[in-house]
């Protein structure tokens, strides 16, 4: 077993969200109130994949109270997106949109199909898409265009789209025109 899976896994009979609730007991332990507001102190909101791989804070170099971050599976901008957006911008003051998709996403092996798929099996339809991409420069673009267009955001003059590199830990920037 890997040291970071031996980290992660909890012992027999104790499950995942136990052991991050017995975190945070520590966590909160020394934890001294940073006295800062909601707003974040560089105008930015952050919109990427939920992917486990990326930590975000640390490849943007950004620290607590930086930045509004925004993940969902792929990165994808979708209304629940532009709802977060304009919160962020009307009320709590951001500016810029950062744009973040990845290599080896998972949304890459899906189809609209997964939503058919569960369908069938729950007797439901999802009132979502899923949002799977194939050519994941092509969904930055797309992500772009949304945020741009969108009538809910004041502010779209600097929204900016990158994929981030799982095996390198680059970002490299998508022109939105391309």
């Amino acid at each position: 077993m890997s040291t970071h899976a031996s980290r992660i896994a909890p012992p027999v009979g104790d499950s995942v969200t136990d052991r991050l609730v017995e975190s945070n007991r520590a966590y909160a332990a020394g934890f001294v109130d940073p006295g800062m507001g909601a707003r974040p102190v560089l105008r930015v909101a952050v919109v990427a994949c939920m992917d486990a791989r990326i930590d975000l804070h640390a490849a943007l170099g950004l620290q607590l109270g930086d930045c509004h971050t925004v993940r969902n599976a792929g990165g994808v901008v979708t209304d629940d997106t532009i709802r977060s957006l304009t919160i962020s911008q009307r009320a709590l003051g951001t500016r810029s949109v950062v744009l973040i998709h990845h290599t080896g996403c998972g949304l890459q092996t899906l189809t609209e199909e997964f939503r058919h798929e569960l369908e069938m099996e729950v007797g439901q339809r999802p009132a979502w898409a899923v949002e799977a991409f194939r050519d994941v420069d092509q969904d930055v673009r797309q992500s772009i265009r949304r945020v741009r267009t969108s009538p809910f955001l004041p502010h779209t003059d600097d929204v900016r789209g990158f994929v981030f590199d799982v095996t390198s830990g680059l970002l490299r920037e998508m022109d939105a025109g391309a």
